[in-house]
């Protein structure tokens, strides 16, 4: 079965762009969001964090 397959995607035309594509898109998402966890704010990631704790929002429902 493997076999099968490695000989059918060796036959497809420019198909070893398409792994360097994916590390690409990974790569540029993985940056971003290593980016945002710096650069947010301190206050926004605490209420985040308490919200979860926070009883006042589910009394409410």
């Amino acid at each position: 079965m493997l076999k099968f397959v490695k000989n059918h995607m060796e036959s497809i035309e420019g198909i070893a762009s398409y792994p360097m594509i994916s590390l690409l898109i990974f790569f540029v998402f993985f940056v971003l969001l290593f980016w945002w966890v710096f650069t947010a704010s301190k206050a926004h990631i605490k209420e985040m964090g308490e919200l979860p704790l926070d009883n006042d929002q589910q009394n409410k429902l």
